[in-house]
């Protein structure tokens, strides 16, 4: 829905998005990224409305009509952590044109570059949560780093969108096209990767809680 603001330079029209579906894996990556997220900021990302022109709205009580938004959208999210529902294809821009791509049905990290890439970011990360938060029952509270998933998306992606052979450097730089994914299709079958390579138990991801404490706390 398109909402029209009144600003010192004149009228601002800003479109927040409605549904999950709108909204990308890099969208999701600068909220996550963001060393004070507060409402200018959330609003900027999530509608791609440059931080400038928001930071110009005469009366920052027109802000409060995009609270409903901001809420059903990390209501949307909380279920998907929870979703098991893998995509069958997802859409890239390859050569100026949309290319469908099949999701394999068992997931396989192919080709051997890819894998060991894979694995290498997993453990990182991991050892990472372990470094930080200590080894004991550290699946429970392990909770994987979007910025990673969006690399192990990009290593599984690279060959199977583009058609090329496997290249290290060219997969790293296909990580711009993962971000474009809409949510709903990569963090599942992130999600998957993570519980599968090693094997994991179900983490409980309290990401979007602590978006939204950071959030609140920055309004405060």
């Amino acid at each position: 829905m398109t909402r029209k603001i009144r600003t010192t330079t004149g009228w601002l029209a800003i479109a927040m998005p409605q549904q999950l579906s709108d909204i990308t894996l890099g969208q999701l990556i600068a909220m996550q990224s963001a060393d004070k997220l507060g409402d200018l900021d959330a609003v900027s990302i999530l509608s791609g409305t440059p931080l400038a022109d928001l930071q110009n709205i005469l009366d920052v009580k027109d802000l409060e009509v995009f609270n409903a938004d901001v809420a059903s959208i990390a209501h949307q999210i909380k279920y998907l952590y929870n979703s098991d529902a893998i995509p069958k294809t997802v859409g890239f821009m390859i050569d100026g044109g949309k290319r469908e791509v099949k999701v394999t049905n068992n997931l396989s990290m192919e080709p051997a570059g890819a894998y060991y890439a894979s694995r290498e970011l997993i453990a990182d990360a991991i050892a990472k949560h372990i470094a930080d938060h200590g080894e004991d029952d550290w699946q429970e509270t392990f909770s994987p780093p979007l910025t990673v998933c969006a690399q192990i998306l990009a290593q599984y992606f690279y060959c199977r969108a583009t058609g090329k052979p496997y290249n290290e450097a060219a997969a790293t730089e296909f990580e711009e096209q993962v971000r474009q994914l809409p949510i709903t299709q990569a963090l599942p079958i992130c999600k998957y990767f993570f519980l599968n390579y090693p094997n994991l138990s179900k983490p409980r991801t309290s990401f979007w809680h602590r978006l939204l404490q950071r959030w609140s706390n920055a309004r405060g």
